[in-house]
């Protein structure tokens, strides 16, 4: 029994430290005196693992990170008791407040406590941080929430003739979130769109489809609930596929008439209930340019919180190349057409559009946004090797 227990303490030792050695030892010393001998097996065998510990540890990090999510998520006690030691990003109106930082954007973080005296100071209940977000946290276990400070307040018009107080007591602005994107860093920008698209989400689905009453935002806002027939509303994203269509040596790109001035970008459309991705694709080109895809190739895949929260699916498509006259949809483009290697590869270098006159040439979306990546992919490695359609 005794050297049964020695294995299942040995199984833990890793997590141990610097007490493995010392725990070994004692157990070495003690078994000796019994005729049981392993050291040298026990020892070979920490010694084969000692080389994976630190992935293993990493991993563990990231389950534990992961759990606690979830328990904040499923306990409201538990998720108000880390508002209390959490930190809090700020919205207006759905715009993240961000400070300037040389050529970037940072979005600060503030404790409950000066949540707490901002609200008091431009006469706000503080009851008002019962509706923040949860959306995630640090690896020491710091909770992350994000509040809007007008949507969903009763003095949401008092707040509105504040915003440029508000901005000079927080020493920063609120900013739109696409303009944003373009100088914010990949861990400020995925937190920001995950905590606007919730926010927005919580803002719009405030009542039962079914009862029409109000329904009940839990404290993390993972979920709203009836309260008359308990039916639980979750946060969706509508599917959506993007496509850089290619006939071997141009790409096709196209603009809305809702996109900044000189922005094109690759297709996109939702997908239709009982579609495929694929089918989704091939329906998309053929609608929005007149063409039919040959072949296509998944890349990845992307939350993207406009219009309302949308996973997007990136797909590289090719056509026939003596199959590539575009016919524009006019009621779903306001242009679209073939462009060079060089054209394109010009246009990824190319910084913010906002700050710079581009002289009519056309520019593309953000580094962090999945059409960049499928444009940078197309010009880096123009001819992928793609699948049958």
């Amino acid at each position: 029994m005794e050297l049964l227990d020695f294995y299942c303490q040995c199984e833990n030792v890793l997590f141990m430290g610097n007490k493995i050695l010392i725990d070994i030892q004692f157990k070495r010393n003690h078994l000796l005196q019994n005729g049981f001998d392993l050291t040298m097996s026990l020892y070979c065998g920490i010694a084969c693992r000692r080389k994976s510990f630190w992935c293993f540890r990493l991993l563990s990090t990231y389950v534990t990170k992961t759990r606690y999510l979830f328990e904040l998520k499923e306990d409201d006690d538990a998720c108000k008791k880390a508002q209390q030691t959490g930190a809090f990003y700020l919205f207006h109106s759905l715009a993240p407040l961000l400070q300037k930082s040389g050529h970037q954007y940072q979005a600060p973080r503030h404790s409950l406590l000066e949540l707490e005296r901002l609200l008091a100071k431009f006469g706000q209940d503080t009851q008002r941080i019962e509706d923040s977000v949860l959306i995630g946290c640090s690896e020491q276990h710091e909770a992350w929430f994000a509040l809007d400070l007008v949507l969903n307040s009763s003095s949401s018009i008092n707040a509105s003739l504040q915003k440029s107080e508000m901005e000079t007591e927080l020493k920063g602005s609120f900013t739109k979130l696409r303009k944003a994107l373009f100088q914010l860093n990949t861990k400020d920008a995925s937190l920001l769109t995950m905590a606007q698209a919730l926010l927005r989400w919580h803002d719009a689905h405030q009542f039962c489809s079914r009862s029409g009453q109000p329904t009940k935002k839990n404290m993390a806002g993972s979920k709203r609930v009836c309260p008359s027939n308990k039916i639980i509303y979750y946060p969706q994203m509508a599917p959506v596929v993007i496509t850089l269509v290619s006939d071997g040596t141009r790409c096709l790109l196209a603009r809305q008439s809702s996109f900044p001035k000189g922005m094109y970008s690759a297709l996109a459309g939702f997908c239709d209930i009982g579609e495929s991705m694929e089918e989704a694709v091939r329906r998309e080109v053929a609608e929005e340019v007149g063409l039919e895809v040959e072949t296509l190739q998944y890349s990845a895949s992307q939350h993207w919180p406009f219009p309302n929260s949308s996973l997007m699916i990136a797909c590289h498509a090719t056509v026939k190349p003596g199959q590539t006259e575009i016919q524009v949809n006019l009621k779903e483009l306001e242009a679209a057409g073939w462009f060079s290697h060089d054209e394109v590869a010009t246009a990824l270098r190319k910084n913010n559009p906002y700050t710079q006159q581009q002289n009519g040439t056309f520019w593309l979306p953000p580094k962090l946004a999945i059409a960049h990546q499928l444009i940078k992919e197309w010009v880096e490695k123009p001819s992928c090797s793609p699948l049958p359609a």
